[in-house]
């Protein structure tokens, strides 16, 4: 029975670990929290710290997959997926430390497939491309999208041109990048719509 008990506070621990780096992250920024700030917050030594994680890598990680469940449980207001995208990047600007740290662990696990973030993001961006490429169908299946139009394809440039203009905005924060992630997505729509519907 120990055991069990034992093992409920390890995950319990990790868990308030993941929610206070990922706190600490977004406030202070992905290259000013150190493992030692994440592990003094929660009262443990570093090496206490990294007993919950595979790696200080893993972590980092494991702090991007809470992003995205903190993210997927909030309520979007979003009539179509370039609405969303765009609800999503304008949150974003309130917490630049998870922009940064989603922009260096993305580069550095892209030209590697062995960095712990590679597998995360493959997952990440095969996921969004499905999910956006089937709200792209229900769009064509209800004329506000040509039927020409390749769903998949619409998803992978508007997820490249979020990515891109949070790049963008991480040297400019003066740049509104849901505004052009908006504009992209009504242009690409406007110009996909049946004339029907038109």
């Amino acid at each position: 029975m120990a055991r069990r008990g034992s093992y409920a506070k390890g995950i319990a621990k990790r868990e308030e670990i993941l929610t206070v780096a990922l706190d600490l992250v977004a406030q202070q920024g992905f290259r000013r929290t150190s493992i030692k700030d994440i592990a003094d917050a929660v009262g443990l030594t570093q090496a206490g710290l990294l007993h919950y994680f595979d790696s200080k890598d893993d972590l980092w990680v494991e702090i991007l997959r809470r992003r995205d469940e903190v993210d997927l449980a909030q309520e979007w207001h979003a009539t179509d997926p370039g609405s969303l995208l765009a609800a999503i990047v304008r949150h974003n600007t309130e917490v630049p430390g998870l922009v940064q740290m989603f922009v260096n662990l993305s580069a550095a696990a892209a030209t590697d497939p062995e960095h712990p973030a590679h597998e995360y993001f493959r997952e990440r961006y095969e996921r969004s491309r499905r999910d956006f490429a089937r709200d792209f169908r229900a769009m064509q299946a209800d004329g506000r999208l040509r039927p020409d139009v390749d769903p998949e394809q619409l998803a992978s440039v508007l997820l490249a041109i979020s990515d891109g203009m949070q790049i963008q905005w991480l040297y400019d924060p003066s740049r509104d990048m849901a505004e052009h992630v908006e504009l992209v997505a009504r242009l690409a729509i406007a110009q996909s719509v049946t004339p029907a519907s038109a």
